[in-house]
């Protein structure tokens, strides 16, 4: 058995790409338009050899947003520095719901409320103001 993709389903795939592509730098691998069905499919990658991908799955004509429930948990990314990640994330206007004080973890959520988990790559950084002292925002 092999591991192949999460699929999520957005509500504006402008915004999603956005997110996914401009703000955490995952790579669009292919995209597929299916007017027959009236949807659009988007395989996003870190872009390493053999990387597991996100499925970003737009219904052309959905106009509500779909339910959010806790029930799929997030996707998790390995960084390579937390802090300087979520600095960047936070200059793009996204929030950080839970900030990295252990230097460690940090949460926020995608344009569809999608719950993404940074993991620092090894061992946890020393605290570091301004994140050792902020609270948490929102669910995460």
């Amino acid at each position: 058995m092999k591991y192949l993709h999460a699929m999520i389903r957005v509500l504006d795939l402008d915004a999603a790409l956005d997110f996914f592509v401009g703000i955490l730098g995952l790579q669009v691998t292919r995209r597929t338009d299916h007017s027959d069905g009236k949807y659009t499919l988007v395989f996003l990658s870190t872009g390493e050899p053999n990387a597991p991908e996100i499925e970003l799955t737009y219904n052309w004509d959905q106009k509500e947003a779909y339910t959010t429930g806790r029930n799929f948990g997030h996707l998790a990314f390995e960084v390579d520095h937390i802090y300087e990640t979520c600095e960047r994330i936070a200059a793009s206007g996204v929030v950080i719901n839970r900030p990295p004080r252990d230097g460690r973890m940090a949460f926020l959520r995608s344009p569809d409320s999608i719950s993404i988990e940074l993991l620092q790559k090894g061992a946890a950084l020393p605290p570091k103001e301004p994140w050792a002292s902020m609270a948490n925002t929102g669910q995460w």
